[in-house]
């Protein structure tokens, strides 16, 4: 153990060429958080920014943790499900491209993991700063095109709902999640000056988020809330800190319901809202509504063990499942669907008890888990099983709780400075 981490702490901080590499890595790390809010076309921005990176780690030295491989293991067996339930329909030519993009989205969700591994506090820092920043660009893309603040700003709405530069203002709003919740805990634990900063980055994405009209992202947004605000205020030991967090909530539930209000003033977002905010909307109800598709597809695909084939749950419905757990076992069969349902738990239950140890990146934990939990539960209404930024958080879940593991373990070994150093235990920064 001792030999292994000396050599690692020689590779992060040789300098030179080591120093230049480690400097273009963290670049590519920050451009694939933000090219992950632009998807107007397939193959996005992001697929050839992440590509880019895998291979630049891949040539440079990248290698999974063996608290990895039941990541990897499900990851395969997802897939293997596809590609055995797209053979009969190869000939449509779009359900292998469906495959194709599932795999690929499959193995970022494991570099971004392996990534992790060293340097891990400054590599996660990159990422999530490359996501906030395409979140704000993303969300005054939005926001103006709502608004028709610019000439062209048309192309930013879809069915009068912000889309931003996202296909679908519903994957707007659920990306606009975590780094609402990552400025919320700048706002909460930042000084005076960091504080204000946070509220200004916080009332634009929530109004983005507001202007999506998503219902799903509303509810992500809620829960996850309520999981952060939970999870945070039990790993707080200080009673004062507690105090300061009831506080802020409240403030902040406050503070959000006025700005709400502001908003719902306007005429044009009023009515939008009214007719959003009905729980059932006409294509939810009825025998081939949204719900009901969901009782008779899963009669369905218990009758078919090797799955209907991807993207053909359409050719017996009149839309796709809206339910990515669904969608897993109607694409892939019953082998897709259990390693998802295994992916999904093994990530919940492993995520919030790394969540109860203390690590130097506990906070950005905490918030990818919470997003993680709405991600979860907005999939029982969505097919995400495509977004881009959920298979990141899937990713740098596992990365970081191997990276407890290991701080764990180097905290208990009492290894020196420079070499807790290399493993990147010190704390991170957004900005």
């Amino acid at each position: 153990m001792t030999r292994a981490v000396s050599r690692q702490a020689y590779e992060v901080h040789a300098p030179g060429l080591q120093f230049s590499l480690e400097t273009l890595r963290g670049a590519l790390l920050w451009l694939a958080g933000l090219s992950g809010a632009f998807v107007f076309v397939e193959p996005s921005p992001y697929e050839f920014a992440s590509l880019l990176a895998i291979f630049v780690f891949a040539a440079t030295g990248l290698a999974l943790a063996p608290a990895l491989m039941p990541l990897l293991i499900l990851l395969v067996l997802y897939n293997i499900g596809f590609a055995v339930a797209v053979i009969p329909v190869l000939h449509q030519g779009k359900p292998l491209v469906w495959v194709l993009v599932s795999a690929y989205l499959s193995a970022t969700a494991l570099f971004f993991a392996a990534a992790l591994g060293r340097n891990t506090s400054a590599r996660l820092s990159l990422i999530l700063r490359g996501y906030m920043t395409a979140a704000v660009l993303a969300a005054l893309a939005g926001i103006a095109g709502y608004f028709r603040l610019l000439p062209g700003s048309d192309l930013f709405v879809l069915y009068d709902r912000a889309r931003g530069t996202f296909n679908d203002p519903n994957v707007l709003g659920a990306f606009l999640v975590l780094p609402i919740l990552l400025a919320f805990q700048r706002v909460l634990a930042g000084r005076l000056s960091e504080s204000l900063r946070g509220c200004a980055v916080l009332l634009v994405l929530v109004a983005a988020l507001l202007l999506s009209f998503s219902r799903g992202a509303w509810a992500q947004l809620a829960l996850s809330a309520v999981v952060l605000m939970a999870l945070t205020f039990i790993t707080t030991r200080s009673r004062r800190e507690r105090l300061r967090i009831v506080l802020f909530a409240v403030a902040g539930a406050v503070a959000s319901a006025a700005f709400v209000v502001a908003l719902l003033s306007i005429e044009q977002v009023g009515e939008l809202f009214k007719e959003r905010a009905t729980l059932e909307q006409s294509y939810d109800v009825g025998h081939g509504g949204r719900f009901g598709r969901h009782l008779l597809g899963l009669a369905m695909v218990l009758d078919h063990p090797l799955g209907l084939g991807p993207l053909q749950f359409r050719t017996f419905f009149p839309e796709d499942p809206h339910n990515a757990f669904l969608n897993a076992f109607a694409s892939g069969g019953w082998l897709s669907g259990f390693s998802y349902l295994a992916i999904t738990i093994t990530t919940l239950v492993m995520g919030l008890r790394v969540a109860l140890w203390p690590a130097p990146w506990r906070a950005p934990f905490l918030a990818l888990y919470a997003a993680y939990v709405g991600i979860v539960a907005e999939s029982a209404v969505i097919d995400s099983d495509h977004w881009r930024h959920g298979f990141l958080v899937v990713g740098a879940l596992w990365g970081l709780m191997a990276a407890t593991q290991l701080h764990r373990a180097v905290s208990r070994s009492g290894l020196n400075a420079p070499a807790a150093r290399a493993l990147g235990v010190v704390r991170p920064t957004y900005r």
